[in-house]
């Protein structure tokens, strides 16, 4: 009967954790890459469908720039931040709009730090902040966080164009000379347009003129559908992707296996071996007399420094401190009487050492002789002092 109540227990708890972790369970957050791949509110496939169905000529570029198909009308680089354009593709790049080539460039919001060459072609900067608007929308609610922009200057897809639903956000600025801004509101730009060669470059601020959000608003497909019925549109989906890590270079394969011999040979020094067994070696350790005689030999060459007498009288002064409790600053008279009084050592004895000590230590030499006797002075004292300290 036990044994089925604990089975029944534990069988509801792990139900219950089930159905926990169930219900918490969270699908994959939407991504914000604007490929062309990406259904979610910030990607680009409802465009790439729309124009593909309506029998558009629409790809995509799933290599570098530098092999542009020669057909390619339009080239839409939708804020790419997998992986930096480089210089021999921007060269490539204005060789295509130099051509007659149409290049828009939808920038990422963050500059100096994904695409600096092309940033560097370009002549982007950051620009003010949109401001907010809500004029051709039927309410406030329809697109939370975007504002509304005027087209300036309808020229070439924007033709025929007047207002285009973006992000509130910064817009930009593009220090050529030559560059015409074409869409904005207020001071700030959100669409520049630059004529190269025989082509035009069209720079946005921000990849919210193609998302899937905001793609029906206002005049954001119209703009998409005039580039489209120029030819052949591109989108760039090779610089979405991440770059593969580097391989591993040849000097990694070499150390590991460096590491690997080193190893084999350790075990094979450090191994068990087979063989006869080899006899122990006896070792001999010299006994305790033999450092004491080779400590009084040294003794007796080296000679005695004057300093080691100090540090006697200095020993005792604290050992007088630590057991009798008189402090070291004391006066020796004084010292001497209160350790006859606490502890029964004779003061004339103490102050005979001492004056002992003195004398020795004012000798130009000290010999050994002379170091031993006041040594033993002292020593005598320390017993005493330690003699008191047991019989307690």
């Amino acid at each position: 009967m036990t044994n089925s109540r604990t089975v029944v227990f534990f069988g509801v708890l792990i139900s219950l954790a089930l159905a926990v972790g169930l219900s918490t369970r969270r699908d994959a957050p939407d991504s914000p890459v604007p490929t062309v791949e990406n259904t979610a509110p910030q990607g680009a496939r409802a465009l790439y469908l729309y124009l593909r169905e309506g029998g558009r000529a629409v790809g995509t570029l799933l290599t570098p720039l530098e092999a542009i198909p020669p057909d390619t009308r339009t080239l839409v680089l939708a804020a790419p931040e997998g992986r930096p354009v480089t210089t021999e593709e921007v060269t490539e790049l204005e060789r295509f709009v130099q051509e007659g080539g149409t290049l828009v460039y939808l920038s990422p919001r963050e500059l100096g730090k994904h695409q600096a060459a092309l940033e560097g072609w370009l002549h982007l900067e950051s620009g003010l902040m949109l401001p907010a608007s809500s004029r051709g929308m039927d309410s406030t609610l329809s697109d939370v966080g975007g504002t509304t922009v005027d087209v300036w200057l309808p020229v070439g897809p924007l033709h025929g164009l007047s207002q285009l639903r973006v992000s509130q956000d910064r817009g930009l600025r593009m220090g050529h000379d030559d560059a015409v801004p074409v869409a904005g509101m207020g001071g700030a730009v959100a669409v520049w347009r630059r004529a190269m060669g025989k082509g035009e470059v069209y720079v946005l601020a921000g990849s919210d003129l193609l998302e899937n959000r905001r793609l029906e608003l206002l005049d954001n497909l119209r703009f998409w559908e005039a580039l489209a019925a120029r030819g052949p549109l591109l989108f760039d989906e090779y610089h979405h992707q991440l770059a593969p890590p580097p391989p591993f270079s040849r000097g990694i394969w070499v150390f590991t296996a460096q590491v690997l011999a080193v190893g084999l040979l350790y075990v094979v020094s450090r191994g068990t071996r087979f063989g006869a067994p080899r006899p122990l070696r006896v070792e001999r350790h010299r006994s305790a007399l033999e450092y004491v005689r080779s400590m009084g030999w040294l003794m007796r060459r080296a000679k005695v420094e004057k300093e080691l007498l100090p540090e006697l009288d200095q020993g005792l002064r604290q050992q007088m401190q630590e057991r009798l409790g008189i402090p070291m600053g004391l006066s020796d008279e004084d010292a001497a009487r209160l350790m006859e009084q606490d502890g029964g050592v004779s003061a004339t004895e103490y102050l005979e050492a001492k004056a002992d000590l003195t004398r020795t230590h004012a000798q130009p030499t000290v010999a050994p002789a002379d170091y031993a006797r006041v040594a033993r002075r002292y020593a005598h004292l320390e017993r005493a002092l330690a003699g008191r300290e047991a019989r307690a």
